[in-house]
């Protein structure tokens, strides 16, 4: 059974960092791309970053470019994204899910809607 669990979340000064994990279990190592995303109060969940099978791809929304990085460790089967210079607009829910792509490429598009789990939540705040 395909699992994803995120965790890692605080709360956390403007400029401080993070590092939030996803672990997966009940799946093949590098089998799949994965996806960060995040889902603030009254505002639709929008992806992050995402990460192709063998992690040579990665991909970012324009506001978290320069500040956040995405990993995975396939011998580990683990995802993370450190996430530094926080501001307060990153303040929401991060959720992680696999998403569609490849070892060339990968997307901010879920390959179910089924694994979304309850996500962790991070606050950015003085």
């Amino acid at each position: 059974q395909l699992q994803l669990v995120a965790s890692g979340g605080g709360l956390v000064q403007p400029g401080g960092s993070l590092r939030l994990s996803c672990a997966a279990s009940g799946w093949t190592p590098g089998y799949y791309a994965v996806g960060w995303f995040r889902q603030a109060p009254g505002s639709e969940r929008e992806g992050v970053s995402c990460i192709s099978t063998n992690g040579a791809t990665t991909n970012y929304l324009d506001s978290v470019k320069g500040r956040f990085t995405i990993s995975r460790d396939n011998a580990d089967n683990t995802v993370f994204l450190q996430m530094n210079s926080l501001k307060p607009e990153d303040t929401a829910v991060y959720y992680c899910t696999f998403v569609i792509g490849s070892s060339r490429y990968c997307s901010f598009a879920p390959t179910t809607n089924d694994l979304w789990g309850p996500g962790t939540q991070v606050t950015v705040s003085s």
